[in-house]
């Protein structure tokens, strides 16, 4: 069969939703070879991340008409279609929260993956047109595509709750974490990430945009509570409220024992946490949780928080705590660094959850929910 993706993110952006894209075409074209896949995207850039997703069955294809390379947008929403019904695709697969208008008239069918609704579950973290807008496509998408898949159990309930949507309808499939996690980083990359941002020698790790709704405060907080060598080095980029912190720590006389560093190169992110003494995620909700399964794929001890996905990502490879316990923190954190047998115990359930997140498996998630849809064995 062809199928056809979403390919914007997975050419044009190399972190996020752009990394969610290239591990499924990857994982798919590498575990069901038989297929060939088309990826659709406004313009090409070209990189080392996409040239290792395309193999002999997966190509790459832009807007050949004069009008759709003026107007990309308009062809990526809805005149795409017209091209996928030319190139033969008989499955397309929104990967970002959206699938192109009138497709359920054409006769392909359509697969969207819903990553997270968190803009209606909190609100105040986003701008009033930011909602409106992701609101409008992620709603049509749900409601137009042939089936669902929510990235965890959590977002499935959102789906269901906020947009009404037949729970069958719904698949969950997990995420992976990227290849550069699977080998162990160098004692090179390890010397280079420390010198650049002058790490201390015992630090928890925090990575991921410093915004509100991670909640990085809750660990400045439980920093108070442990001893003066333990730092908090939050990775990620920088929006107001890292200022915020900054404040509460430097009334609390922390601010030499907050590091707050941007732009880490990714291929430098697995030396970054090996070097952690423990890593710790207490974002208040989340689509699923990334920077947790990498943690475990790293090997250090995870402390996470509890109300959203966090605790599927997890499993029993980390401890969890309430978003707003700073004492509670504080008490998994002491644990995590200083309880030897603890810590072995969560490694070896870390081991065994990541399993869960093997392109292999995350591959078969896809293929049986393209069979649902298709009715065909692929």
């Amino acid at each position: 069969m062809i199928i056809g993706f979403d390919g914007k993110r997975a050419v044009l952006n190399f972190t996020g939703l752009g990394n969610y894209s290239r591990f499924i075409i990857s994982a798919l074209n590498r575990n069901y070879p038989d297929n060939t896949y088309k990826v659709f995207s406004p313009e090409a850039k070209g990189s080392g991340e996409l040239e290792s997703m395309l193999q002999a069955n997966t190509s790459v294809h832009l807007p050949q008409r004069f009008i759709d390379k003026k107007l990309p947008s308009l062809w990526r929403t809805k005149r795409i279609v017209a091209d996928l019904k030319n190139e033969g695709v008989g499955l397309y697969h929104g990967l970002s929260n959206e699938i192109p208008v009138g497709i359920e008239e054409s006769g392909i069918k359509s697969v969207v993956t819903i990553h997270d609704l968190i803009f209606l579950r909190y609100p105040e973290y986003y701008k009033p047109v930011d909602r409106k807008i992701y609101d409008r496509k992620f709603r049509s998408a749900s409601e137009r595509s042939d089936r669902i898949i929510a990235v965890s159990e959590c977002t499935k309930r959102d789906i269901i709750s906020f947009y009404g949507i037949p729970a069958g309808k719904i698949d969950v499939v997990y995420q992976g974490f990227h290849p550069i996690f699977s080998a162990a980083p160098g004692e090179v990359e390890q010397l280079e990430i420390k010198k650049l941002y002058s790490l201390p020698e015992r630090f928890v790790l925090c990575v991921g945009t410093v915004e509100e709704r991670k909640n990085l405060i809750l660990l400045a907080k439980a920093l108070r509570r442990l001893p003066e060598d333990i730092h908090l080095v939050a990775a990620g980029k920088r929006t107001p409220y890292a200022e915020k912190v900054e404040k509460y720590c430097a009334e609390k006389g922390l601010s030499k024992r907050l590091h707050i560093i941007e732009g880490v190169p990714f291929r430098l992110l697995p030396a970054l946490y090996s070097l952690a003494s423990a890593f710790a995620y207490p974002s208040r909700f989340e689509g699923f949780g990334i920077p947790i399964i990498e943690a475990l794929q790293t090997g250090i001890p995870v402390l996470a928080a509890t109300g959203s996905c966090l605790e599927e990502a997890g499993g029993n490879g980390a401890l969890y705590v309430n978003p707003d316990d700073a004492e509670a923190a504080a008490d998994a954190l002491e644990r995590l660094l200083y309880d030897a047998g603890l810590t072995a115990r969560l490694k070896a359930a870390g081991k065994e959850q990541i399993r869960k997140f093997s392109p292999e498996n995350i591959a078969n998630g896809v293929n049986g929910v393209y069979r649902k849809v298709t009715g065909k064995s692929l």
